[in-house]
């Protein structure tokens, strides 16, 4: 995989995971949130950044996965990608005349 499909996949899903980060300790504080009826047992900071990592992760597979059902795009400039273009499928056939 290139450097830019790398980029093109991990840069909106962190820009996607600092939002939800934004959202979701504006509602919420970290130290509030319970396990098991009990404390988390991480400072606020160590809470956030699991926190962040997790949603990171998250966009960045629903990222890949986008890029992965979507495919190569077709090569510009073909011959092949010209016939399609230019050319019908099936050529019209002249009528029967017997």
């Amino acid at each position: 995989m290139s450097a830019n499909k790398i980029l093109g996949i991990a840069w909106p899903a962190f820009l996607a995971a600092c939002l939800l980060e934004l959202l979701l300790f504006g509602l919420f504080d970290p130290e509030e949130m319970l396990r098991n009826g009990q404390p988390a047992g991480l400072s606020r900071l160590a809470f956030q950044t699991a926190v962040f990592f997790v949603f990171w992760f998250a966009c960045a597979a629903s990222s890949a996965l986008t890029v992965l059902l979507t495919g190569p795009a077709p090569v510009v400039g073909t011959a092949a990608s010209r016939r399609t273009r230019l050319e019908p499928a099936d050529p019209p056939h002249p009528p029967n005349e017997d």
